[in-house]
């Protein structure tokens, strides 16, 4: 630097040294470090003149408000504004390149809780014990001490820390803070988003006063003092006189609120105020939230609300059911709203009504629900998904689930209820389509897929819901249910009467082996004496016996195999003349083996065994990875020309299949002839050309090969193979494809669905470019999970929301198996619930434990939609006694 410019900075110092000190209240906190300033020395001449004495004020002017430093009297640790930061960085750098100026180095750290250094800057730590918050690392706001004595006095004694009690206020005022994190949220108040302060009777109540214990060897600076008996009775009386104090402060505001109604001007009407609630309004709120406490507790824990049967209680005698059990417990357990509402009622009356609960119930259920609601109407697109019609409570009911994408790009599949099942399709579709749309506020316009499991004698029912959806919703597309086999699903499906009777059989007998561990051995024994020169095909159905084999792609083929076995582990269990089976389960063992070796039985699993062969592998790949389904969609063709040419030819066929039949009935002693049902329908008119083999050729084999080659074409149908063939977006089907696929003439049918349609074709080029020219050491991702939740998905907006919709498909499976608990939630509450004790209501709050409900939401929505229940009633008697005048 030259002469000049020293001698012009000299002059300038020296103008700068005759202002007036500030005074102490006008301190200037620590100022930040400026980085042009570290990285550009000074010459000596220019940093001595700036280090001297007559340089101190003209620094303290420079840096009296630093940015992130908040000047009014209640927070500190709110940085400063984008914009306000931003200016601050243009006037130092601004300042350093016109006139370079050295700052001072940052103020010395300071232990937790320590004092200020000399120099008066503010702390860097919370004084709370065993809090590490720093206000120069955190967005929350910190607080200085009160000067008032009596308040400082009271945030001391609540910290607890024996070196602040001989502090002044001063001392405590000028050195120490606390952070937002030991006060309560209503103590807090917000005037804009850049200045927090504190309520002018807050008081910190918020500490962790035992973590420390954990490790008892650490250093603690902040030391926690240890109270006397006496002191914890008098904290404990003046947090009562606290809570005393704010409930007639709160009465109070609210009458004057009462008083203070401001109506509009020229006579128009009055704006609609939030009127304050009386006491016994409110006592009327806590009372309601304990009531659905206690019911969201019984349906998450799954308790029935009914305890005992009243017909097996002794005449004269009152058992109260859960429900009122646990209203006692927790009367008994300290609920001071509960207690005043019941202590003067007798013994023998119910505290809450049959009616009344099930009016919670249903607020609780519409609640939790409505929280996943939520989450898939932001999603926008959704799909539905329905189970196999269950029995709850004597009524058959649909399980249905939703499939959706959330906000951290998860595909999710949750339970949203249970619908009436209608005997009529048409009346189901037209609830079903209510229930969804109006009652549970979802826009079928943006539901892009629908999959029904059904039970035997179901299917042809709800393939007409789906018919009527696609008629009023063309993108709602028809798919089968990845958690279901398709040939599982096929056979559930086919419209003969032979074949239901038959799975519903192989499902009792599979639930009578898993029963019984013993049974199991049993079973085992028996296929190693049967497959005793094939120890592998023995070994193989073992295992195969310990699964839900009744699920598989293969189930005919392994009960063909396992038959002979199960026939006779069967019949062993019925001759056994000692006591080691019990009486139920010889009962079920001569039942099942008389199902099992009557010859239409056998006839029925050969021929459904065969015809399924040919659709084995196309289902097995369609519950496979992303690529197999996307090949899988391409060997339909080939699949449904096998099938078409075994029907050209089926006589020959079934010719081969009933042999087969023939020979397993011949080794199991069946006699072969015709169903007795059928012969005592001829009554007389039998026809002598009518043989088994004819008869099981028109009763069997051909309606279900007419109707397995129909479902498949209705299933997959040209939107549904359409969308199939868009799995080549994701990148490792692109790589099978050796980069060269064509998704935009496939995705036309989503193209509303996309945000900038004009360039889909532009996008998918750069897409494939991506991955064709990625470095040696990147895998492609092999599914749409992976895509999803590639950093730089989002630059590729349209590719974003096509994976988005296909992956709502219901036929593909959910990656990530976290988030596909609903269904297997909802399978194991079925499986642990009585019949007679299952409700619709009690199970969404089992099934969705987790999800967070409002208990002030629900109370408010009971008041609104029963305001006459809200009124305090008399309790009602109860139906397994009478009220006497003793009671």
């Amino acid at each position: 630097m030259n002469t000049r410019g020293a001698t012009q900075i000299v002059t300038r110092t020296q103008q700068n040294s005759q202002t007036p000190p500030r005074s102490p209240a006008h301190a200037r906190p620590h100022r930040v470090r400026s980085p042009r300033a570290r990285a550009a020395p000074l010459p000596p001449r220019v940093r001595a003149v700036q280090c001297g004495k007559e340089a101190a004020p003209a620094r303290r002017s420079a840096a009296l408000n630093p940015p992130g430093r908040s000047q009014h009297c209640g927070a500190t640790s709110r940085p400063a504004s984008p914009p306000a930061a931003a200016a601050t960085a243009a006037a130092s750098s601004s300042s350093s390149s016109s006139t370079p100026t050295r700052t001072l180095p940052p103020p010395a750290r300071g232990f937790k809780g320590a004092a200020a250094p000399a120099g008066g800057t503010m702390p860097n730590f919370c004084a709370a014990p065993n809090c590490t918050r720093k206000s120069t690392q955190s967005d929350l706001a910190f607080f200085r001490f009160p000067r008032d004595p009596a308040r400082c006095q009271r945030w001391v004694e609540n910290c607890r820390r024996a070196d602040l009690e001989d502090k002044t206020p001063d001392q405590l005022n000028k050195h120490y803070r606390l952070c937002a994190k030991h006060f309560e949220t209503s103590m807090i108040c917000r005037s804009s988003p850049y200045r927090t302060v504190l309520r002018d009777n807050a008081v910190p109540t918020i500490f962790d006063l035992t973590s420390h214990l954990n490790n008892p060897h650490s250093r603690h600076r902040k030391r926690i003092k240890e109270l006397s008996e006496d002191e914890i009775r008098t904290l404990k009386q003046q947090k009562i006189d606290q809570d005393f104090e704010r409930k007639q402060a709160t009465q109070e505001s609210n009458e004057n609120n009462e008083q203070n109604t401001v109506s509009e001007e020229g006579g128009e009407e009055q704006e609609e105020e939030a009127v304050p609630l009386t006491l016994e309004e409110r006592e009327n709120k806590d009372y309601l939230k304990s009531l659905f406490e206690i019911l969201i507790l019984m349906g998450k824990q799954n308790i029935p609300l009914d305890g005992h049967n009243v017909d097996e209680l002794p005449e004269g005698i009152f058992a109260s059911d859960n429900f009122q059990a646990l209203l006692e417990y927790r009367i008994n357990g300290g609920d001071e709203v509960l207690r005043k509402r019941f202590e003067m009622t007798a013994v023998n009356l119910e505290y809450c009504s049959k009616t009344q609960q099930k009016q919670m119930l249903e607020i609780c259920e519409n609640c939790v629900r409505e929280e996943t609601l939520r989450e898939v109407r932001d999603s926008h697109f959704f799909s539905i998904v329905t189970d196999e019609v269950v029995d709850i409570a004597g009524e058959e009911h649909l399980p249905v689930l939703v499939r959706f994408v959330d906000d951290s790009h998860n595909l999710r599949e949750e339970f949203i209820g249970f619908l009436p099942y209608e005997a009529d399709p048409e009346i189901l579709a037209v609830k079903f389509h209510a229930t969804i749309t109006e009652k549970w506020g979802l826009n079928m316009e943006y539901c892009r897929g629908q999959a029904y499991i059904v039970s035997s004698g179901f299917a042809s029912k709800m393939k007409i819901v789906a018919t009527r959806l696609l008629e009023k919703y063309p993108q709602a597309v028809y798919t089968l249910c990845s958690s279901c086999a398709l040939n599982v699903w096929l056979a559930k499906s086919v419209p003969v009467v032979g074949v239901s009777i038959a799975l519903g059989t192989i499902e009792e007998v599979c639930c009578l082996f898993n029963q019984s561990p013993q049974l199991l051995v049993e079973l085992d024994n028996t296929i190693s004496a049967v497959f005793q020169d094939n120890d592998e095909k023995g070994n193989e159905l073992k295992k195969i016996c310990r699964s839900q084999w009744t699920c598989r792609h293969d189930t005919f083929e392994v009960l063909v195999d396992l038959l002979q076995a199960l026939v006779l582990c069967l019949d062993a269990v019925t001759s056994d003349l000692s006591d080691r089976w019990n009486n139920f389960i010889v009962g079920r063992a001569f039942v099942l083996s008389s199902a099992l070796t009557d010859f239409d039985f056998i006839v029925t699993i050969v021929i459904m065994k065969n015809i399924l062969s040919f659709t084995r592998a196309f289902g097995k790949n369609l519950q496979g990875q992303t690529s197999d389904v996307f090949f899988a969609a391409g060997s339909l063709t080939a699949v449904l020309h096998s099938l078409n040419e075994v029907m050209e030819n089926i006589e020959v066929y079934h010719e081969f299949w009933f042999e087969e039949a023939t020979s397993l009935a011949t080794k199991l002693d069946v006699q072969i002839k015709l169903p007795g049902k059928f012969r005592r329908a001829q009554q007389g008119n039998f026809d002598p050309d009518m043989t088994s083999e004819n008869y099981y050729k028109e009763i069997l084999s051909v309606p279900t090969i007419e109707h397995i080659i129909q479902e498949l074409k209705d299933i997959f149908s040209e939107q549904h193979l359409k969308a199939l063939k868009c799995l080549s977006l994701v990148p490792s089907v692109m790589g099978q494809l050796k980069f060269n696929t064509s998704e935009e003439h496939h995705a036309d049918m989503f193209k509303n669905d996309l945000p900038n349609p004009d360039t889909l074709s532009a996008e998918l080029h750069c897409w494939r470019i991506k991955w064709k020219h990625r470095g040696k050491d990147i895998e492609l991702p092999a599914t749409i999970y992976e895509a999803l939740h590639l950093p730089d998905i989002k630059f590729f907006p349209n590719v974003y929301a096509l994976l988005k919709v296909l992956c709502l498909l219901p036929v593909m499976k959910v990656e990530n198996e976290k988030y596909g608990i609903g269904r297997r939630r909802l399978k194991a509450y079925l499986k642990n619930t009585l019949t007679e004790q299952r409700s619709s209501n009690l199970a969404l709050l089992n099934i969705n434990f987790d999800i967070k409900h409002d208990l002030d939401l629900m109370v408010d929505t009971y008041i609104k939609l029963y305001p006459d229940k809200v009124e305090f009633q008399d309790c009602i008697p109860s139906n397994n006694s009478e009220v006497t005048d003793d009671a």
